[in-house]
Formats: C-alpha cells, sequence, structure tokens
C-alpha cells in the first residue's frame, strides 16, 4: 500500500487539523513563465547554461540569479520537537512545513523544510555544510541541547551565511521585547530588574544572554535547572551551565525555585516543569511573571495574576502570547536583505525593540506584545536588523527596497500548526 492510499482512522479524518495537512501544508511554483519554446529555452536549456557558465567564472553572481538570496533551510533532526520531544524527522515534518510557511507568509522568505535522519552532532554539522550552497540562511529547528549549541556555534564560525537557532533566539527576542514592554508599563528601571529563569536548555540560556546584552545586570541573574539554582559551586555544570554560573548569581544563592524567587521582580519560565504557589510568594509586589511552557505553562494565569501586575504565556488563548513568529521571519528577512554573514548579538536586540516599538503607542498590561498577525512586525523587524547588521559590519551590502519585505496577507495562515 502506498503512503497515499493508507486508510487514516475515521475519527481522524473527520478532524479539521488533519484535513489542513491532508498531503502537505507547502508547494513549489515558478517565478517565471512557461508557456512556450522561448520560455523554455530561456528557463532551461540552452539560455540556463549561459548562466552557469557565468556563475563558474565569477561566483558572486550566483545570489543575484538564483534564489539563494531569498531561501532558508528550516533544519532538524527531530530531536525536541515542540511539547513532543524526541520523535524522530518524519513525525517532525508538519512542524517544519508549518515554519516554512510562515517564513513566506510573514516575511516573504522561500524555505524548505530539512528533516535529518541522524542525531549525531559530527553528521548534522556535516549535512548542513553541504547543503549550505543551496540557501542564503540556515533556521535551526527543534535540536534538543546541549548538542544544539555546539551545532549552531560551529555552523555559524564555519559558513558564512546566517545560522540562527530559533528554539534559542527567537525566544529570546520576542521575551525581550515582551519585557521591555512591560518594564515601561510598570515604570521600572531595566537594568535594575531582578530576573529568575526557570529551566537551562535552548531557550532559557538564549534568554540569559540575550537579557544581560541589552542591559540587565547578570549579578541580577539567577537560573534554575532541574536541580535547583545554577551557581559556581555545583559540581555537576556542564560547560554551558559552567558559563552561565560565571555571568550570573554572582551573590551565590543556593536552593531552588523557591529560594530563587525570593526578591524577584521577574519570572520566566521555559521549563516544561510547574512552579508551585508558594513559590511565588516570595516574589517582590507588582512583578512580571512570563510562563512560557506550552501547552502547560508553569504557573496558569489566575494563579499568576495573583502575585504580578503582568503575566504572559507562550498560549494563543491567553494575552500577551510569546510567539516566535513575531521574530525569525522579519529577522531573516533583514539579514538576507543586507547579505548578513552571521546574526550578532546586537542584531537579536534590534529585533526586540523593533517588536515592542510595533505597540509603543498602545501598551496594555494585557497587551505588550503584538499580534502574531500583525502585518507591521516583519518589516519593522527585517528594517532593525538590516540597520545593526551594517554597524556591526556584517552585511554584505545595502538593503534590498522595501518591498521585497512586505509580507502576504496575514489572513491567509494558521499558525496553530
Amino acid at each position: 500500500m502506498s503512503f497515499f492510499s493508507f486508510e487514516l482512522d475515521p475519527a481522524l479524518a473527520a478532524d479539521p487539523v488533519f484535513e489542513l495537512h491532508k498531503g502537505g501544508k507547502m508547494a513549489i511554483s515558478a517565478t517565471v513563465p512557461l508557456a512556450s519554446r522561448d520560455d523554455l529555452s530561456l528557463a532551461y536549456t540552452p539560455g540556463v547554461a549561459r548562466v552557469c557558465e557565468a556563475i563558474a567564472e565569477d561566483p558572486t553572481l550566483y545570489a543575484d540569479y538564483t534564489w539563494t538570496a531569498n531561501a532558508v533551510a528550516v533544519v532538524t533532526d527531530g530531536s525536541a520537537v515542540l511539547g513532543l520531544g524526541n520523535i524522530g524527522p518524519k513525525a517532525a515534518m508538519p512542524v517544519m512545513e508549518g515554519k516554512s510557511i510562515l517564513f513566506k507568509q510573514f516575511g516573504g522568505v522561500d524555505s524548505i523544510p530539512i528533516c535529518l535522519d541522524t542525531q549525531d552532532v559530527e553528521g548534522i554539522i556535516a549535512a548542513v555544510k553541504a547543503i549550505a550552497p543551496s540557501f542564503g540562511g540556515i533556521n535551526l529547528e527543534d535540536i534538543s541541547a546541549p548538542r544544539c549549541f555546539e551545532i549552531e556555534r560551529r555552523l555559524d564560525a564555519e559558513l558564512d551565511i546566517p545560522v540562527f537557532h530559533d528554539d534559542q533566539h527567537g525566544t529570546a527576542v520576542v521575551t525581550l521585547a515582551a519585557l521591555r514592554n512591560a518594564t515601561a508599563l510598570l515604570g521600572r528601571r531595566f537594568a535594575d530588574l531582578r530576573v529568575v529563569i526557570s529551566g537551562a536548555g535552548a531557550a532559557g540560556v538564549a534568554i540569559t544572554h540575550t537579557l544581560i546584552a541589552a542591559g540587565v545586570e547578570g549579578a541580577n541573574v539567577i537560573v534554575c535547572d532541574s536541580r535547583g539554582i545554577i551557581h559556581g559551586d555545583r559540581g555537576d555544570l556542564t560547560p554551558i551551565k559552567a558559563e552561565l554560573a560565571a555571568t550570573t548569581n554572582i551573590s551565590g544563592r543556593t536552593g531552588g525555585i523557591a529560594e530563587a524567587l525570593i526578591g524577584a521582580d521577574v519570572l520566566i519560565g521555559v521549563s516544561g516543569g510547574s512552579i508551585e504557589e508558594t513559590a511565588l510568594a516570595g516574589m517582590a509586589p507588582g512583578g512580571i511573571i512570563f510562563a512560557l511552557a506550552n501547552p502547560t505553562p508553569e504557573v496558569p494565569p489566575h494563579i499568576a495574576h495573583k502575585y504580578a501586575a503582568i503575566v504572559a504565556t507562550g498560549r494563543s488563548d491567553f494575552p500577551n502570547q510569546i510567539n516566535n513568529v513575531l521574530a525569525f521571519p522579519g529577522i531573516f528577512r533583514g539579514a538576507l536583505d543586507c547579505a548578513a554573514s552571521t546574526i550578532t548579538d546586537a542584531m537579536k536586540v534590534a529585533a526586540a525593540e523593533a517588536i515592542a516599538e510595533v505597540v509603543s503607542d498602545d501598551l496594555r498590561p494585557e497587551a505588550i506584545v503584538p499580534s502574531p498577525l500583525d502585518p507591521r512586525v516583519a518589516p519593522a523587524v527585517a528594517a532593525a536588523v538590516a540597520a545593526a547588521a551594517a554597524r556591526d559590519g556584517v552585511a554584505g551590502r545595502v538593503p534590498r527596497a522595501p518591498s521585497t519585505s512586505a509580507p502576504q496577507p496575514a489572513t491567509q495562515v494558521h499558525t496553530a500548526y
């Protein structure tokens, strides 16, 4: 029996989710006419040979005469998919297709999902390097920690195109944007915030680095993993966690999440676990809780509101959704438009500030970030990212005309993939 002829359980067949995903969620379409012999001779043989020869003689023509200047690979090994865990490359494909259509819908970026049948660090690095000439950027997706850190670091160092692990940096960028606006609403000084991050995986590590890069004092940040507060005297720290211990929790506080939260202004949950209400009672009054685990937040919003003035989650059915789609389409749009060779910390901070600015004139406790469907977001992020790339000296050209950054109408996309 072929893949396309198997019988789906009738209950699933009646589910609108399965109906939407049937046959996949994306396709390839031509950008040139193919209606005549002349069209064929220009688009393919013999005309294409002239373009190939010109690129072979002058490789700098490559970006102008292929799709690569607007193309991103969405690469996964299926080891840490959404809230599903290690489900492998085939089961990960629906999510990667979803990522690709979000790239196109919101950033105008062409994207191909690539699910690798290996979870070996060296194998993934070799595979991505081998396919890199086909793309202008690499979006790493749903690769488990701590492997994801080395994979991204090495690919970023060895490739001359942007490499971006969205589970780390997309989450960090949107979290920073939300925290900027929450702080402004509460009249707090951003640099003085006392922040606790529950979770030291990909997102937790990136959020920590990004907040410090944006001006939060590392001394005022405490990171917790499943064994409690990360501090320099712990003997079980991985190299990544040892780096966190060296730059955060300078006072050397020890204990668990309850001890970490004593006097905290901000709790950011990216752990996938749960935090008892008794631990929240130690927070400073009128604070901020971002409980971002999906589908079940670390703290239910109705409980979080007892202890915080502003609450955010990762869910679309509560106010203040911290959704990566606010970040990655515009980040790659801006990076591609200016032919950036990498994505720097300053580019990430600029993206966060652009997201925050979109709603700055209408800030409310229940609206500290824009809607993922807001058409203003991706162009604003793209412009800010390209400008930051130029300041950092990693831009290869002046950004393209704004028309290439314009997203398609947001009403056509289904974000719940």
